[in-house]
């Protein structure tokens, strides 16, 4: 076989070339000490190298996420603590009013009081971020969450709704704590009362109040299910209890519903889960004192579910909803929506009742027509003050009792601090009561806002955590990208005076193959 001089050429010249890309290669990485500057220079490489950068950028992500949700926390647990501090002070003034020696004017300066913390919780609990919106209104942060209905109770306008971002891998957490569960939660202790119904005309002898509820589990499993109860007294040192169905319980009252003779002013029992105080009062001339308590009775119930209607602002007529009242319980417990419903006007007469909110594929669950100045949907009468026009729509709103809002305590306890008392057992007696609950509920509303609290803090514990491990994956995410992209500054600068040296041995070949020819040799 043999080989021209062209061939010797054309192979030194390729040598050559190759060479010399080698070495122009080798000066780049040995200048920037990265390896891997396309896909080409590492296709394996190339490949994880796009995995890594896209895990660093949703890091980089949770960082920020975990940043935003920690200062959310943080404006949270402030107001939290201010709300915290604010209702130890309300439950100060209502421990204060309940002092024997304090007179109407004493009570009405803690009313006034009071009416200055129910404003601050008000705009406590409408406190709005950095960016604006309202951190206790869910998902609708740009509504107010609470606001002062016209009969003086409070309504929550927000809705349930957790706002989650994503903290890790398979880690998301809320961004928000929403006033339906920091405040709306609270267990309500007055949700039971009485009502005397013999004889018919009071004759102040014998005080029965409304009840605090003790035990919320007894009351719920026992009291609930035998209700109504009539509270009757046999004598001025015993009373009887018979459920809904007539049966017999008063061996479930404490002292079996025994009361002293001795003492009958201070009088106190519980049933099933209810704390109930009676004043029994003799007047001058009753020198038989069983034959004048002998008959008083008195009905005992849960406190019926009421109402709060709002007009719509844009209604075409002025026309009001002036009172709510359930006179079909069936129908009202079968039928009537429970998160509440919506009152809509289809003509000057008829009505039909949605559940709230409406929307697109809302069917009606009730439907009529007018009744003199009365709708009645869903077992429940709704009077209006004026004359209705189609498009009119109302909100209605149900308070079943079981929980209340920390505001309507507060504006509770305040307006049980206004009314005189002095000189009135009867009036005395509703105000302990009333008192009493009170307090109870504050101390309710506290220990929701300490739980809210404990999350709060529990999220920003968790959030320190998931950061910490993020830190570690983005350290390990780092060094694993430098361990494919970086190159040994070592290992190049040897590669690059080996590469150098042949291409200084392909020059020298190159030349000496170029003088080559026939008339070399002549």
């Amino acid at each position: 076989m043999r080989i021209s001089t062209a061939q010797f050429y054309e192979s030194s010249a390729a040598n050559y070339q190759k060479n010399f890309a080698n070495v122009v290669k080798s000066s780049e990485e040995a200048s920037s000490l990265v390896r891997v500057n396309t896909a080409a220079d590492d296709p394996v490489g190339a490949s994880r190298l796009l995995q890594l950068g896209q895990q660093a950028s949703m890091l980089d992500q949770y960082t920020a996420n975990i940043n935003t949700i920690k200062a959310t926390l943080g404006t949270t647990e402030a107001v939290m603590s201010s709300i915290g501090n604010v209702l130890q002070r309300a439950r100060e003034l209502a421990i204060g009013a309940g002092n024997g020696v304090y007179t109407d004017a004493d009570r009405q300066a803690n009313a006034a009081e009071l009416g200055q913390i129910e404003e601050q919780l008000l705009s406590l609990m409408n406190t709005k971020d950095e960016s604006g919106k309202y951190i206790f209104a869910g998902s609708k942060g740009d509504t107010a969450p609470f606001s002062r209905n016209s009969d003086g109770t409070y309504s929550y306008n927000g809705d349930q709704a957790t706002l989650n971002l994503p903290v890790g891998d398979s880690m998301s957490m809320a961004t928000n704590s929403t006033g339906w569960e920091v405040f709306q939660q609270a267990i309500n202790t007055s949700r039971s009362e009485t009502v005397q119904t013999a004889p018919v005309v009071d004759d102040g002898r014998v005080l029965l109040s409304d009840g605090v509820v003790s035990s919320g589990a007894t009351y719920n499993n026992r009291f609930r299910s035998g209700e109504p109860y009539t509270v009757e007294f046999v004598s001025s040192t015993q009373f009887k209890i018979t459920d809904g169905s007539g049966n017999d319980v008063t061996s479930e009252a404490s002292q079996n519903g025994v009361i002293s003779s001795k003492d009958a002013t201070t009088q106190s029992f519980s049933f099933r889960g209810l704390d109930l105080s009676l004043n029994v009062k003799l007047k001058a001339g009753d020198t038989d004192p069983d034959a004048v308590i002998a008959g008083h009775s008195f009905s005992l119930s849960s406190k019926p579910d009421s109402f709060n209607a709002t007009r719509s602002p844009g209604n075409p007529s002025t026309a009001q909803i002036t009172a709510s009242t359930v006179t079909k319980p069936e129908d009202y417990t079968g039928s009537f929506p429970a998160g509440g419903a919506v009152l809509k006007f289809t003509s000057a007469s008829n009505f039909e009742l949605y559940a709230s909110p409406i929307t697109a594929d809302s069917q009606p669950v009730s439907k009529g027509s007018l009744a003199g100045s009365t709708a009645t949907a869903a077992g429940v009468d709704f009077t209006l003050s004026g004359a209705p026009q189609a498009g009119d729509q109302y909100v209605i709103a149900v308070n079943d009792h079981q929980t209340q809002n920390i505001l309507d305590t507060v504006s509770q306890l305040r307006t049980a601090l206004l009314a005189p008392i002095e000189s009135d057992p009867a009036l005395a007696q509703r105000f302990s009561t009333e008192l009493n609950a009170g307090i109870a509920n504050l101390t309710s509303g506290s220990e929701q806002l300490s739980n809210a609290l404990s999350s709060v803090g529990g999220r920003g514990a968790a959030l320190d955590t998931q950061s910490e491990s993020n830190g570690s994956m983005t350290l390990a995410n780092k060094q694993t990208q430098s361990a494919i992209r970086d190159s040994d500054p070592a290992e190049v600068m040897t590669r690059l005076t080996l590469q150098q040296t042949m291409l200084q041995a392909s020059q020298l070949a190159f030349s000496k193959i170029a003088q080559l020819g026939l008339f070399n040799k002549i």
